[in-house]
């Protein structure tokens, strides 16, 4: 086992995680528990620090309860007793399901949340299945659920493990209220709501929240909201176009400023989204971000190991929240939104200071990032239009004319964090929006982009650049909201131009994804072939992995675009799967054969010869070795 470095704080630092830190503090009883799909970390990056953190400094008694054992007696559940004012759950920083499982529905033998990376700490389906708990052990106790399971199982959705709709998370888990997205700005409401004394039970009209109301009963009274009534869950399991067609509306509403609230019939309940909050100004992402966090996992971690997540990010630095990419495949918008808010510079130069001043730091920074790296301070020059825009994605198909797109504020950053004596060299990790930075794509663009890349390059590159152009045919672009690929040969010859000014030599690491909604077998071919010419061996491949709440999910189950409604190749077999991956490893021996049949059954004869040429002059040349090796032998016994 890998011990952790020896902790400096006191126990108190943390928020308690037993009863005995609970009652060393004096407390008889806690306001609210949480419970967690992961380890308890007390960073920003994770979710449950950082709500804990929020209900502590409105004055509440909060405990957390991570990782508790779901198959024993439930002893874990029943050592805090009763909070006075509710549960609240979440899964953890990732889906239970895409935390267990692969894209080919593999089980995972590793959870990089649990200390030493040690795999069967939480149930499948986490969320729903620590509710129905909770519910059973304190049925008149509320429960309150949130993070990223939440987010994307909040309406009707398709679930890749099972291969089927659910219906919402509130009715799978029985849970009281559901909070979607950043949960910050509705909890801080819910807890000045129960403090001034109004029941759970009449929480209905809070921004951002979810709740199931009595199917006769009258919808919640609200002035500022109009609705906007989506096919019910019953009709969604017997049509797969009405499912599509809700999409449109669920990714719309979720991505204005000013929202209508959806309402979505289900069993004997209507099920009620109520829009959500504005983006987060820079005072209110400060306030989040400045919470008093020890930064590290709770000492009771120290001799199981390292938690993985929290030592790739113990000293990175979160910049900003949301991305405006809007990318099909993704689930970042359905979380966190398409608007970006931004931490003020003050805050993000504190948080470097406290990094340098971990007792294990090094002296390297591992990430200045976010979402997208470079999307640092970017939002609407004029934001009336913003509030008027119904767009899923503020640069596809085409970056928007009112997007202030400079980098100069992010370069200004680095500039400073590269000037603290205490760091040697702070990395940008996150991957960064390749097409922001070419010319032939940000036409608006204020020339900044030219000296982020000389800072980025010379200073913040730690040995090879990460960016994610995900596919080489245009048609499958498009379906994943991505630029064409002509940017990229753009951007790939400015990146090497700048390491050459520099005398680096930095690979560039692109990252690709087969089998997505839209892509065919020779599109895969195509791409191997052209990644191939520019001298690409690929490694970051992922295969496609139907997760709720995106357009790319819609299409693999209905085969339908949610906005047009018509038909989307998508290949949905495992052999299907499979033959699209394998041209990603052309270079493979094993895979000669079935690659050279696949095109020549394709009719691409020419893509033979573009992939497959130096496997026959290689094989040639082992069969010519060989004869050499042969007749040295038969030579020798004459001799």
């Amino acid at each position: 086992m890998i011990e952790l470095p020896v902790i400096k704080n006191k126990l108190e630092d943390w928020l308690p995680i037993t009863k005995a830190e609970v009652e060393s503090r004096g407390w008889q009883d806690v306001d609210v528990v949480l419970v967690s799909g992961d380890a308890y970390v007390d960073h920003p990056a994770f979710g449950t620090a950082v709500i804990g953190r929020i209900m502590e400094s409105e004055g509440l008694r909060v405990a957390i309860l991570p990782q508790p054992n779901w198959q024993d007696d439930l002893r874990d559940f029943k050592k805090f007793g009763k909070p006075r004012l509710f549960f609240g759950v979440t899964s953890g920083c990732m889906d239970t399901m895409v935390n267990h499982y692969t894209a080919s529905k593999r089980r995972r033998s590793t959870d990089a949340y649990t200390p030493g990376g040690t795999a069967g700490f939480r149930p499948d389906y986490a969320l729903t299945e620590y509710t129905k708990i909770l519910k059973k052990l304190y049925p008149d106790v509320p429960v309150l659920i949130g993070g990223i399971e939440a987010s994307l199982r909040r309406v009707t959705h398709y679930d890749y493990w099972k291969d089927e709709l659910f219906a919402n998370i509130l009715t799978h888990s029985g849970a009281d209220l559901l909070v979607y997205g950043m949960g910050e700005m509705p909890l801080r409401e819910i807890i000045r709501l129960l403090l001034k004394g109004v029941p759970f039970e009449s929480l209905k009209t809070i921004p951002q929240t979810g709740v199931l109301v009595d199917r006769n009963a009258d919808l919640p009274k609200s002035k500022k909201w109009e609705d906007l009534v989506l096919s019910s869950h019953e009709k969604c399991l017997r049509d797969k176009t009405a499912f599509a067609a809700n999409f449109k509306h669920i990714e719309q509403e979720s991505n204005k400023v000013q929202a209508k609230r959806l309402v979505q019939g289900v069993g004997d309940h209507n099920l009620v989204i109520n829009p959500p909050y504005p983006p987060m100004t820079e005072d209110e992402i400060d306030t989040s971000f400045d919470l008093p966090y020890t930064r590290l996992p709770h000492p009771k971690y120290n001799k199981r190991g390292a938690i993985p997540a929290y030592e790739m990010i113990k000293f990175s630095i979160n910049m900003h929240r949301g991305c405006f990419g809007g990318c099909s495949f993704c689930t970042i918008s359905a979380h966190q939104g398409k608007f970006v808010a931004s931490r003020s510079e003050e805050s993000i130069l504190k948080e470097v200071d406290k990094v340098t001043n971990m007792p294990d730091f090094k002296g390297v920074i591992s990430d200045l990032g976010g979402p997208s790296a470079n999307m640092y301070g970017m939002k609407g020059k004029i934001q009336s239009i913003c509030d008027r825009c119904v767009a899923p994605s503020c640069i596809h198909p085409v970056i928007c004319s009112n997007l202030d797109t400079s980098h100069k504020a992010m370069t200004n950053i680095y500039k400073k964090v590269d000037a603290n004596p205490k760091v040697k060299h702070a990395y940008v990790g996150s991957g960064i929006r390749y097409d922001l930075l070419v010319d032939s794509y940000n036409k608006n663009a204020d020339g900044s982009q030219d000296e982020y890349m000389d800072q980025l390059v010379s200073r913040h590159v730690c040995g090879r650049l990460k960016v994610a152009p995900e596919h080489t045919s245009d048609a499958t672009l498009r379906v994943m909201r991505k630029p064409s690929f002509k940017h990229f040969h753009e951007f790939k010859e400015k990146y090497e131009k700048v390491n050459k000014k520099f005398g680096l030599k930095q690979p560039l690491i692109p990252y690709f994804i087969s089998s997505h909604p839209g892509s065919t077998e020779e599109e895969m071919a195509n791409l191997a072939a052209e990644t191939k010419d520019m001298g690409f061996r690929l490694e970051q491949v992922q295969d496609f992995t139907p997760t709720p709440m995106t357009v790319a999910t819609i299409i693999y189950y209905t085969g339908l675009h949610p906005y047009t409604l018509r038909p989307v190749y998508t290949a949905r077999t495992k052999k299907e799967k499979k033959k699209q991956h394998m041209f990603f490893f052309w270079h493979k021996r094993e895979n000669y054969q079935e690659i050279k049949d696949k095109l020549t059954n394709l009719g691409r004869p020419d893509l033979i010869e573009k992939l497959l040429s130096d496997k026959k002059k290689a094989k040639k040349k082992e069969i010519i070795q060989g004869r050499v090796k042969k007749n040295k032998k038969f030579t020798k016994r004459r001799r």
